[in-house]
């Protein structure tokens, strides 16, 4: 399963001058310290949170995706090249 891109979840909410309590009411969360822990990786965003964060944060779902997909494109990229050479 693929991880959320934090690193991009925290960009889109500073982006658009959201704070973490704005985050946090969103979700449904009770106080800023909570989403905050999701937003660190402490917790892990659930999938039926996806669709509200990425609506609050104004963005398709698959941009919380994309990074990892960029990698594992040229990981597998890398591996074609390494089976050529072994070939």
């Amino acid at each position: 399963m693929d991880k959320v891109n934090l690193s991009y979840v925290k960009y889109r909410r500073l982006e658009l001058n959201l704070s973490l309590q704005d985050m946090a009411e969103s979700l449904g969360f009770k106080n800023a310290s909570t989403y905050m822990k999701y937003e660190d990786g402490v917790y892990l965003f659930k999938a039926n949170h996806l669709p509200t964060l990425a609506n609050k944060l104004k963005c398709k779902l698959r941009n919380f995706f994309e990074e990892s997909l960029a990698e594992l494109a040229k990981f597998e990229e890398s591996a074609i090249t390494e089976r050529k050479e072994v070939i």
